[in-house]
């Protein structure tokens, strides 16, 4: 049986900012909520998404190149 350690460590890698950016969301936004109350939580979600953004566009042009990379070389 063979295993496939990239396709692992891209999975794990994907699970572990996934769930970074879930606990930045989930617990940055509930104690702001909690502290600041219901508008501050909006604008901190809000702040949030803006600020997480170019990392986002930046991950995405990678994984452009990539599958453009992939289909110009099927052998990789």
């Amino acid at each position: 049986m063979t295993r496939d350690l990239r396709k692992y460590a891209n999975q794990t890698n994907t699970r572990l900012i996934l769930g970074g950016i879930g606990l930045l969301y989930i617990v940055g936004g509930s104690l702001i909520y909690a502290i600041y109350g219901r508008e501050a939580a909006i604008t901190g979600v809000i702040c949030l998404s803006v600020g997480l953004s170019p990392l986002i566009l930046a991950w995405l042009a990678l994984n452009l190149v990539g599958w453009i990379a992939k289909r110009a070389d099927p052998d990789r």
